[in-house]
């Protein structure tokens, strides 16, 4: 039998090319492609077997220039360099819209030495531009075979795999940048004592100032000197101007135009999409469109999911053996799960729809429009793209400021992505909206719908008021400015979407179901159990609620959170909640199905009838909106806390970002109860 040959490619190319595309189509791997930059901010591997060879692909985070001048494009210059021997060569993207912007980066990897394979994608979106593209010219001009795809139609894929195995990488014979005679002799010295035998790369480390690779943590860069970046940025942009007349030379003799006296549809749109006034309205009535159907659409689904939970904690109540394995399981560990599980369809009716914004080009368009809106609060329009991922989940959300430049920018939305409303924050809102507010509907739209779109868009005002204040008080690095391009429009890969959907709800349901799972042993395990009744007894056993170790713990901390208009089983929950916010949903169905007192039926009609010793309502709507207002505010989600610290390096802006959210949501939520009891 003949032995499987193993080879490791990199994937490269600037953001927004169709990168992950390609990655996705060479290797059948699930991975979420977007229309903006950052949405890439690590390498990411895969694999694929052809002719008895299997080939890693590396996925290396979208970049414009080896210099790094952001966190993911540090990790790409340092992969692209360090790693050169344990790689065959770079598959490097271009695409046939923007052959100018991608081909700086190209010229810089051909000049290191780097065997390459080009591919030029996206050529069907040029031509109905009326741009022609003389591939054969443009081969020579290079000095490299180009390959032609559509990845998303999966043309031209396969010729990508043959040319891997057949190993038709190709390195630049001479190099395209002259090094400045003023600087020739001081960069031959630089590689006689360095011993590199490329010069290219001895300018580079001239040019770079600093280790390959290496972007100084967030308090290091607030803390340097203006001038420590001033000579290497200067060599730079004589690197890149240079290299810019070059490609301007190549692609006047390989690209040919025709007039367009037709207005192509993104440009039609774009008049409106991206208009100053109209542009915000359109948004907000998509997001508007995209809640009345995350309540809507999810109806029945979720009640499907509540009745199977409810028969299984009565089946397994009815034949288990009777016991505490029997109120463990039925009592504890079913509901806790089910009330969890259940909010799975409006979690994945959100995701759905936010992919296919993201797949048809026009979340790019909400990044631009974005830009003039957030910088009067310290942000900028790339600071868009974490607050738009925070409606998912904050984790990746910080990561992936990574690409903001401006060192302030940067910390500003990491301490303020978090007021963002997450997925894991859609379960407690949904089961408190629907205790509080009516099902009724204004012009057609449902109350919840409009109430929960208030409560993203209370998340969203908040982060920003928050920039405004902070802004005031951390000192400016210099100022940015976004400079991006519009993608065209394209058709969602509807089906494909779907896919990263179902994938992306059954990790929510995996990951959660996890935490649930321990947490509702642990709250069973306290409420089962309390203080001894008897003189003969160690503790006592299948208790009442209210005589549980549970109950106690809770009535502990009834006095802090009693003027927030909670009772003790709330404070359990939002003590527990403090691991992932949706667990407050899970303890909350595991403490009412525990409670013998509790009216029967669904868990959120258990929640609506309860009642306090005094006959009030323990979720009337001042309570309601109360628990609403904490969640807003409040950082309750260690593993953001990890993030945010891993991202900063600092324990003062992480505590700070702690004290600052908790304090406020509890104010906050105190005051508006106050008000409306």
């Amino acid at each position: 039998m003949q032995e499987i040959q193993k080879k490791q490619v990199l994937l490269v190319g600037n953001p927004n090319v169709g990168k992950s595309t390609v990655f996705n189509a060479l290797c059948n791997k699930k991975q979420k492609t977007g229309n903006y930059a950052g949405v890439t901010v690590a390498s990411h591997s895969g694999y694929y077997n052809y002719e008895n060879e299997e080939v890693e692909v590396v996925d290396l985070p979208g970049s414009y220039s080896v210099y790094p001048s952001s966190e993911d494009e540090a990790i790409f210059s340092k992969f692209l360099i360090d790693e050169q021997k344990n790689y065959a060569g770079v598959i490097y993207i271009l695409e046939a819209l923007s052959l100018k912007r991608g081909l700086l980066l190209f010229q810089q990897i051909q000049d290191l030495g780097i065997p390459m394979i080009l591919v030029v994608n996206q050529i069907d979106q040029a031509e109905r531009r009326g741009i022609t593209i003389d591939i054969q010219k443009f081969s020579e001009a290079l000095g490299i075979t180009i390959i032609q795809t559509n990845a998303k139609q999966q043309i031209g894929i396969e010729d990508i795999k043959k040319a891997v195995l057949h190993n038709n990488f190709i390195k630049a014979e001479k190099q395209s940048f002259e090094t400045p005679n003023e600087h020739k002799d001081f960069i031959q010295k630089i590689a006689s004592h360095k011993g590199i035998d490329n010069e290219y790369k001895a300018w580079m480390s001239l040019s770079l100032g600093s280790d390959l690779g290496r972007i100084d943590s967030i308090i290091e860069q607030m803390n340097a000197p203006d001038s420590k970046s001033l000579v290497p940025k200067r060599l730079q942009v004589q690197e890149t101007v240079r290299r810019y007349q070059n490609v301007d030379k190549i692609l006047s003799n390989v690209i040919s135009k025709k007039p367009q006296f037709k207005e192509l549809l993104t440009e039609k749109l774009d008049k409106v999409l991206v208009h100053k006034f109209w542009g915000y309205v359109v948004f907000l009535a998509i997001l508007l469109i995209i809640f009345q159907c995350v309540f809507f659409l999810a109806e029945y689904p979720m009640s499907w999911i509540d009745d199977f939970f409810s028969w299984l904690s009565a089946f397994t109540g009815q034949h288990l053996p009777e016991g505490p394995v029997n109120s463990l399981i039925s009592n504890g560990i079913v509901p806790g799960l089910g009330g969890i599980i259940v909010f799975a369809p409006q979690i994945g009716i959100l995701l759905y729809f936010l992919y296919l914004l993201e797949d048809s080009g026009y979340m790019a368009r909400v990044v631009f429009l974005m830009d003039r809106l957030l910088r009067p609060f310290g942000l900028n329009g790339k600071s868009i793209v974490p607050l738009v991922s925070g409606t998912a989940c904050a984790i990746p959300a910080v990561i992936s400021t990574r690409n903001i430049e401006n060192v302030k920018e940067r910390l500003l939305t990491i301490l303020v992505t978090p007021f963002m409303t997450c997925s894991a924050r859609l379960p407690v809102y949904s089961i408190i909206i629907g205790l509080i507010i009516s099902d009724g509907s204004f012009l057609g739209i449902k109350y919840k719908a409009l109430v929960l779109m208030g409560m993203y868009l209370l998340g969203f005002v908040v982060a920003l008021f928050s920039a405004a204040i902070l802004n005031k008080f951390i000192k400016s690095k210099g100022k940015t400015y976004l400079v991006m391009d519009l993608p065209t429009y394209k058709k969602p890969l509807f089906g494909y979407d779907l896919k990263m959907v179902l994938g992306k709800v059954w990790d929510f349901i995996t990951g959660a179901g996890k935490i649930i799972f321990i947490v509702s042993i642990i709250i069973w395990f306290l409420s089962y159990f309390g203080p001894k009744q008897k003189p003969d007894q160690l503790v006592a056993t299948n208790v009442q609620l209210d005589h549980s170790y549970l109950a106690k713990m809770g009535k502990g901390i009834e006095p802090v959170i009693a003027p927030l208009g909670y009772d003790w089983k709330m404070g359990v929950g939002i003590l527990t909640s403090f691991v992932a916010r949706e667990v407050f949903v899970g303890t909350m169905s595991t403490l009412y199905s525990l409670d013998d007192d509790a009216p029967e039926g669904k868990v959120i009609d258990k929640m609506r009838n309860d009642v306090k010793p005094n006959g009030e309502k323990v979720f009337n709507f001042a309570t309601g909106v109360s628990v609403l207002l904490f969640y807003a505010f409040a950082m309750q989600c260690v593993s953001t806390l990890a993030v945010v610290y891993r991202e900063t390096k600092s324990w003062k802006w992480t505590g700070f970002q702690v004290v600052m959210m908790t304090g406020l949501a509890y104010f906050v939520s105190m005051l508006v109860y106050q008000i409306l009891k």
